[in-house]
């Protein structure tokens, strides 16, 4: 443990390196997934680097469970093609693949040890028990776990019960980790704190992950790199940083944090800057390649909207509606000539009262087009 509590992953030597060596990256080619007449996943090209920790982030039916089932072998794809390693994989079984899945529900056996859950799946593909139980220590090991092995499940924490859930898949020496929404059955104290410890892990072991989730913070903090699903396409894939700072259309602004969409207007470029008006407002941001003629949709994130109860040079006006404080910051609602804005600020020690008059500005960080 370090000494904010979380668990610091481990390196068991010879049985890491194994899992390490047998990372693989994932390609698809233009793969669709129909469900009789239905596409749930239509036309979807990606890559998954090897080594790297890739989520599958979208709402409920976006297709991201199906394509994760798809690289699982657990669904076929109607058109298309998967690689894993350089191998098509399209039309292997689940069997053939040698990816594992870590699950919401731990699907762990109550009536089992800690140690004979995490050596089942090795047992029942025949290896010895001997060299079972010794894979099942090395993997309890890996995952801060030593010495838990004759426990029942139930006399573990939750965060511990899925440590033991991902020691079970590790054992079998994956290419590919999958995860499927790990973290929806915690409280979100324990949400965050086994979040660090499975990132810790994938990146001690070098492992390729891939992780569904619905949670944008979720996949902001574990991710090298997020594919953000849309009606079973890719509405965009990039860094979690190029995701939230520069989404490429007002789904996935929406989607990716919250963000006040508000109508704008080029007014020309300037020192190599698009300059953009805002309502009353004009700024000047990169142009990343704005059609500087046309009307767009502005994405202004609650950080970047700058309140102060002073007269600012060229901000707007505005009233402060709403205020919350929510212990590190203050969350207001502000009426202006632009509608109502969501701001976030840290200064919590003097914040503005509800009916006051406010300055309204932008950081320019913080917006995109």
């Amino acid at each position: 443990m370090n000494e904010s509590g979380v668990w610091e992953a481990k390196n068991s030597g010879a049985a890491a390196e194994r899992v390490r060596e047998r990372a693989a990256d994932v390609v698809f080619q233009n793969v669709t997934k129909m469900f009789g007449k239905t596409a749930a996943v239509r036309d979807v090209s990606f890559h998954i680097p090897a080594g790297k920790l890739t989520t599958l982030l979208g709402p409920s039916g976006c297709g991201k469970t199906t394509t994760l089932r798809m690289i699982a072998g657990l669904d076929i794809p109607s058109a298309g093609r998967i690689f894993i390693g350089g191998d098509d994989v399209t039309r292997l079984s689940a069997a053939g693949r040698d990816v594992t899945m870590v699950f919401q529900s731990y699907a762990l056996f109550p009536h089992l040890t800690v140690a004979r859950n995490v050596s089942y799946g090795l047992r029942m593909s025949g290896v010895k028990n001997a060299e079972a139980r010794a894979r099942a220590e090395d993997g309890l090991k890996m995952v801060g776990l030593d010495g838990l092995g004759e426990r029942l499940p139930g006399e573990l924490s939750g965060g511990q019960q899925q440590r033991v859930a991902i020691a079970r898949a590790l054992v079998i020496k994956p290419r590919v980790l999958l995860l499927d929404e790990p973290l929806s059955n915690l409280d979100a104290q324990l949400r965050r704190q086994v979040r660090e410890e499975i990132r810790a892990l994938q990146r001690t072991l070098g492992l390729t992950a891939v992780y569904v989730t619905h949670d944008q913070s979720e996949a902001l903090a574990v991710s090298d790199n997020i594919i953000v699903m849309q009606n079973g396409g890719i509405a965009q894939q990039g860094s979690p940083r190029a995701i939230y700072e520069e989404p490429a259309s007002v789904f996935v602004a929406r989607f990716i944090g919250d963000a006040n969409l508000l109508p704008a207007r080029a007014a020309g470029e300037e020192g190599g800057r698009l300059r953009v008006r805002i309502g009353e407002l004009e700024i000047r941001i990169p142009r990343r390649g704005a059609n500087i003629d046309g009307e767009m949709i502005a994405a202004v994130r609650p950080e970047a909207v700058r309140l102060s109860a002073s007269d600012v040079a060229g901000a707007a006006r505005g009233t402060v509606r709403d205020a919350a404080y929510l212990g590190g910051r203050m969350e207001y609602v502000v009426s202006t000539s632009l509608g109502d804005l969501f701001a976030v600020s840290g200064d919590t020690g003097s914040p503005l009262d509800i009916g006051s008059q406010t300055s309204v500005s932008f950081d320019l960080r913080g917006v995109s087009l």
